[in-house]
């Protein structure tokens, strides 16, 4: 009987998929924020610093919608990353580039991470290469997989850490909204590939995932184009291999 057990166990294990979110202690207790420390996993959250896990994309009456800011990329990572030209280095070894030309046609987003800097526009936006040349060229047509970034570095939490937003979006004639269940997807195909590793000119990466509940409610509430997210963030410390 024992070995019959064994055996199940080990194929339900490989049946599971790559990515599995996995439960952590939610870092919302008692509806209160709960401070961590001064950085105990390379990021603070930015709720401590009234700061938001939903950045500001279109302003509408009463407030602000947004989108969840659902990957956060440690301080604790390969300090080469960190860095604006080392991040971007990084992203095409996931399969994403720079913006097609380097042209931005769209609005920039905003985000306050709770660093003292306040509000702050995204640094910097990737999409899916699909191929070698011009391959955000058609992403930007065809719709895909994108993320926008903002680094955690002001007086008041100066982690280094990459805040991203991610998401899945459809092709231009339909105005690169976001498709359904797109916050969910562009959070995990980011995750699948930085777990799997990669590499940009003979150097490679591989990064480390931590699932977290608490820093985004789940749902749809103050999210852009009205689309229901999971609530996870996934936490990567990315290593050099």
């Amino acid at each position: 009987m024992r070995t019959v057990a064994l055996v199940a166990f080990a194929l339900s294990a490989l049946a599971s998929p790559l990515i599995e979110p996995r439960k952590h202690v939610q870092t919302v207790l008692d509806g209160q924020v709960a401070p961590f420390g001064p950085y105990p996993d390379g990021w603070r959250d930015p709720r401590v610093g009234g700061g938001s896990m939903i950045n500001r994309a279109v302003k509408k009456l009463g407030g602000w919608l947004g989108e969840p800011i659902n990957v956060i990329v440690s301080g604790d990572s390969d300090k080469h990353i960190l860095s604006a030209n080392g991040f971007g280095q990084y992203a095409m070894s996931l399969g994403f580039a720079d913006e097609c030309m380097k042209q931005h046609r769209g609005g920039k987003q905003i985000a306050d991470l709770g660093d003292g800097l306040g509000p702050k526009e995204q640094y910097s936006i990737f999409r899916q290469h699909y191929f070698p040349i011009f391959g955000t060229c058609w992403e930007s047509l065809a719709g895909g997989q994108h993320f926008r970034t903002w680094r955690q570095n002001g007086p008041d939490a100066n982690t280094g850490a990459w805040f991203i937003a991610a998401s899945q979006e459809k092709y231009l004639g339909e105005h690169h909204t976001i498709v359904a269940d797109g916050y969910n997807l562009g959070r995990d195909y980011l995750v699948e590939r930085a777990v799997e590793g990669g590499s940009w000119k003979g150097m490679w990466w591989k990064a480390d995932v931590e699932w977290r509940e608490g820093l985004l409610e789940p749902g749809a509430e103050g999210i852009n184009h009205n689309i229901t997210q999971d609530g996870l963030v996934a936490i990567l410390t990315v290593r050099r291999v």
